[in-house]
């Protein structure tokens, strides 16, 4: 038998989703100011290209945040 569909934390796990990921994204922009230097131009791309992926995730997050509050 199927699990019934329980949305009802649907809210708090995407405020955990988008804690974790701006953290992942401040750790990161941390860690280029740190080692910038020391790392390749290609690490550091891809780095800051992640970064950029991440932060579209959070606004996908927060919309589906809104919906859910909403």
């Amino acid at each position: 038998m199927a699990k019934p569909d329980n949305r009802a934390d649907n809210a708090e796990h995407l405020q955990e989703h988008i804690a974790n990921t701006q953290q992942n994204i401040q750790e990161t922009e941390q860690y280029l100011n740190e080692f910038s230097s020391e790392i390749s131009s290609t690490e550091q791309n891809q780095l800051e290209e992640k970064n950029e992926r991440r932060r579209e995730s959070v606004a996908e997050f927060e919309e589906e945040l809104a919906d859910e509050e909403g």
